[in-house]
């Protein structure tokens, strides 16, 4: 596949915890794919924290997770689906392209560079916005069918985890990649596919 066969764009969800280094790079796949004209992309909320309700959490993941839920509640308070994608992608090349601090500092930064106004970082404060994002989670969760981390793409009736890709696949080769995920999702025996992480 590539950008001059593409006829019509797929719809795609794609839900995202916005501090998972390998959602960042999964989304920055799809947006190239979106750029493309191969897909159209609503970005859609889930939680590492939710999915790891009640279970034990290495203490050094402890503090990025409380972080992660502030910057979802903000990222709930955006409805617009364009804004919400900006304010991700504001978000992401600080902390997992720049490696910036994961905390409140980055996040103003990240909603002035959007466009968003300032007085939208309160909502990280607002613990009424917890419902939206476990909503949304669960939503991810019922569609993949059990238990998934992030991010969790559905094309259609079809989701599941990932693709996890290192590194970010551009081009030619992302259109590729999106045709064989395209294909796979129109074949309803297709359950899963597993191999070795690429490193950083």
């Amino acid at each position: 596949m590539t950008s001059a066969s593409i006829s019509q764009p797929t719809a795609v969800d794609f839900f995202f915890d916005p501090g998972c280094p390998f959602t960042w790079r999964t989304s920055r796949w799809i947006t190239e794919v979106a750029d493309a004209g191969a897909a159209t992309v609503t970005w859609r909320l889930m939680s590492l924290s939710v999915l790891n309700e009640g279970k034990d959490v290495p203490e050094q993941y402890r503090p990025l997770m409380v972080q992660s839920a502030r910057v979802l509640r903000v990222l709930a308070a955006v409805e617009d689906n364009d804004a919400r994608g900006r304010l991700f992608t504001a978000l992401g090349v600080r902390r997992h392209d720049n490696g910036e601090d994961w905390d409140d500092t980055l996040l103003a930064a990240a909603i002035a560079e959007a466009g968003l106004l300032a007085t939208l970082i309160d909502a990280a404060d607002d613990a009424g916005l917890d419902a939206t994002v476990k909503a949304s989670h669960e939503e991810s969760q019922t569609a993949v069918g059990e238990e998934s981390g992030s991010p969790v793409l559905r094309l259609g009736a079809t989701a599941w985890f990932g693709p996890v890709v290192v590194p970010v696949p551009t081009g030619d080769e992302a259109l590729r990649l999106f045709e064989a995920v395209r294909l796979l999702a129109d074949v309803p025996s297709f359950s899963e596919l597993k191999g070795s992480r690429n490193p950083f």
